[in-house]
């Protein structure tokens, strides 16, 4: 294998599946990182989680700026997570999900 790739021996807890895997161990052999961590698929929902969290506090500092809800239509990231707004559906998506008629203003963009 090249220089920089990596293999994630998924069967280390039985002696793996690469010749060089140590169990429970992260190994760089001729420049290969080899990882043969034990029960490597329970670290997953961790993982998960903290990805998942992390992504939700970089919308919500997205989303507020010096302590108030900023929702500036013209940026995309709010403009495309936005569903509704003064009691109307407005996620262009949804609209064409529930068959709803394009907004004007989505009109005008499309």
């Amino acid at each position: 294998m090249a220089p920089g790739s990596v293999i994630v021996d998924l069967a280390a807890e039985r002696g793996g599946n690469c010749e060089l895997t140590q169990g429970g161990e992260i190994v760089v052999k001729h420049g290969v990182t080899i990882i043969g961590k034990y029960n490597l698929a329970s670290t997953v929902p961790y993982h998960a989680s903290q990805l998942y969290a992390r992504n939700i506090t970089a919308y919500l500092l997205h989303l507020v700026k010096d302590g108030k809800l900023q929702l500036n239509l013209q940026d995309e990231i709010v403009r495309d997570t936005l569903v509704t707004q003064g009691g109307e559906v407005v996620n262009a998506r949804l609209r064409e999900f529930y068959g709803l008629p394009a907004l004007a203003a989505q009109t005008q963009r499309g």
